[in-house]
């Protein structure tokens, strides 16, 4: 197909686009109805995993209150099948791959989102918002990549980002430094035990569990994750010291939430926005005693049971509070699931017929729809109806410039420049798909999905993850075309329809070259 063409296809649908995004009077509340906004961010967690979602193994009835309160989504898409860019992408509106070292960062990386760009949390707090983020992170701290002194104030931090509190992880649970990072330095700070962080190498006399095997007396590796040990489970990365500071597994889920529900009290009589992203269902998955056995598919399933529980902590807190009614939750994960991730918890095979992506092909890290597909539900008493399905094709990446619309927030000139507003289709005001999503695969492979056909460019890549993950990559030389009715995506229609392929190709190149304007 001839290059004119596509560019005038691809100028229509945004001009389509365009004119459908413009938020109808209706979808934006007064100021004085302006909500409160709770977004709870599960990791690793998958189209499948949630009752409500059709998952058989596992009850999660705090999430299905959720979502009969609310619109339940079933062709929502994170930008990226792994943590750290679709966390870039959804707090900055910027897709990842556009931007150098936003690929899964280590425990000891420098700040990704630098501070002068503009994130979710300057758009809440330029109206009034109070901010905060609390638990996994994973988008760097500190000015500078293995820089940081952990003993003392880090230079840079949430605080540089518009979040005026944070309390969390700095990167995930199977890396270092295992200890909480409260308003910029570490929580509970033990000056018998300075912290000490390396990504290089060991420091003396420090065990590992590839050598100390003996000492992994809550979880041992089934592949990597054999360096630093801290309670009984050895991690990624090297780390010393760190005393009464370091945290216990078994009470992350507990630590969070009560910090989370700390904010909420404090900032009741004020518009608020909590970013409240979970460890669960994360490696590795040590869930607290109380949530043991609670199915049958072992510390997998009982994590996603302990997530439960943080959700519905969070709404007990709310309607305590009398604010249930007026704060907006969207809850959601940051890409597909992956079983065995690099402990030998017996996920795999404790599955007892469970798909963690439900129908999708691919898990974390594929091409795959299953890599990018996530569960995503949104609540709000006082502005959506209750117990809505969707099936718009809609994209974490909107949510930002979606919510400024909302608040009535003015973002600056070039801000967030690949989020749209789509408030009315995720408060359910209106019936209108996205023209297109961009999914990004772990390697960097780019698809671009529409509501009817799925485009998946070639790449010379493994067929299967190479480190473990028993995973589809979702990688060809050839282009892949599937069509999006076809759930399993099996049959590859590239060769038939070259048509279709050169116009999913022309929107993807423009969309590289940042040529769509919606």
């Amino acid at each position: 197909m001839k290059q004119p063409f596509i560019l005038t296809l691809v100028s229509s649908v945004a001009c389509a686009a365009t004119a459908a995004n413009k938020a109808p009077e209706n979808t934006t509340p007064t100021k004085s109805k302006t909500p409160n906004v709770v977004f709870i961010y599960a990791d690793d967690l998958g189209y499948g995993d949630l009752e409500c979602y059709g998952a058989k193994n596992v009850q999660t009835p705090n999430v299905n209150r959720l979502a009969k309160s609310g619109i339940l989504f079933t062709n929502a898409h994170a930008t990226a099948a792994t943590s750290t860019p679709s966390r870039y992408s959804m707090l900055t509106g910027e897709y990842a791959w556009r931007k150098e070292g936003t690929d899964v960062a280590a425990g000891n990386a420098g700040m990704i989102i630098r501070p002068e760009q503009y994130t979710m949390a300057d758009m809440f707090k330029s109206v009034g918002y109070a901010t905060a983020a609390v638990g996994k992170w994973h988008l760097g701290l500190g000015d500078q990549t293995a820089t940081q002194d952990w003993n003392a104030p880090l230079p840079c931090a949430l605080g540089d980002l518009g979040f005026d509190y944070h309390y969390i992880m700095a990167a995930t649970a199977d890396r270092v430094p295992c200890v909480y990072i409260e308003n910029g330095k570490v929580a509970n700070y033990d000056p018998s035990a300075p912290i000490e962080v390396s990504y290089q190498k060991n420091f003396e006399g420090e065990p590992t569990g590839k050598s100390n095997p003996e000492l992994l007396y809550n979880l041992k590796p089934s592949h990597g994750h054999d360096m630093s040990i801290v309670n009984g489970i050895s991690r990624i990365g090297f780390m010393k010291g760190g005393g009464k500071a370091l945290w216990k597994d078994e009470n992350i889920a507990d630590s969070l939430t009560t910090h989370a529900i700390r904010f909420i009290e404090d900032n009741q009589n004020k518009p608020f926005f909590l970013y409240f992203a979970t460890n669960d269902v994360h490696v590795p998955r040590f869930p607290h005693d109380r949530f043991r056995g609670k199915n049958p598919m072992g510390l997998r399933g009982d994590a996603i049971v302990q997530f439960d529980y943080c959700v519905g902590e969070i709404l007990n807190a709310l309607e305590k509070l009398g604010l249930r009614e007026n704060t907006l939750i969207i809850l959601s994960s940051d890409n597909g699931p992956v079983v065995d991730d690099g402990y030998d918890d017996k996920a795999e095979e404790l599955l007892n017929g469970h798909s963690p992506a439900g129908p999708l092909r691919g898990n974390k890290y594929s091409a795959f729809e299953g890599g990018t597909r996530i569960p995503a539900i949104v609540s709000w008493p006082a502005g959506v109806e209750k117990g809505m399905t969707s099936d718009l094709l809609v994209s974490q990446v909107d949510w930002l410039a979606s919510l400024a619309s909302l608040t009535g927030a003015t973002m600056p000139k070039n801000a967030a420049p690949d989020s749209y507003n789509y408030l009315g289709s995720w408060l359910g005001k209106e019936k209108t798909d996205r023209p297109w999503v961009i999914e990004q695969a772990s390697n960097h492979t780019l698809s671009v999905c529409t509501k009817d056909w799925k485009y998946i460019e070639p790449n010379d890549g493994p067929k299967m993850i190479q480190w473990g993950p028993k995973i589809e990559t979702g990688n060809s030389k050839e282009p892949q075309l599937y069509k999006m009715k076809e759930v399993k995506e099996v049959t590859n229609y590239a060769k038939n329809m070259p048509e279709k392929v050169a116009e999913l190709q022309g929107i993807l190149q423009s969309v590289r070259e940042g040529n769509v304007s919606f």
